[in-house]
């Protein structure tokens, strides 16, 4: 798996390590990656592998189900953009089994 954010879209970044000296040399920079179990209405629970600023952007917008509700799909990444399909067609057969 990538070191890549599905929600934020943050990936690794290479940048120098300096010395007192002022010697350079390459290092790469890390996203704060989590593994995350967040709790949606529709899916119960979900297993996602997520930066620490998605984590608080989704608590922040009430949870895994208002957030993609609100987000378009031009700013997810493919990964979320599918996760999106599959939390729209679980809460369309959900509100279709209680209209019946």
């Amino acid at each position: 798996m990538s070191r890549r954010c599905p929600i934020t879209s943050k990936g690794v970044m290479s940048g120098n390590n300096v010395s007192h000296a002022n010697n350079k040399t390459r290092r790469r920079f890390l996203p704060n990656m989590q593994e995350v179990t967040f709790i949606s209405e529709t899916l119960g629970k979900v297993r996602m592998k997520v930066s620490a600023r998605a984590i608080r952007t989704i608590e922040k917008n009430g949870g895994i189900d208002a957030y993609f509700a609100k987000t378009s799909n031009l700013k997810l990444s493919a990964e979320a953009r599918a996760f999106k399909r599959r939390l729209e067609k679980a809460a369309a057969s959900k509100s279709f089994a209680k209209a019946a």
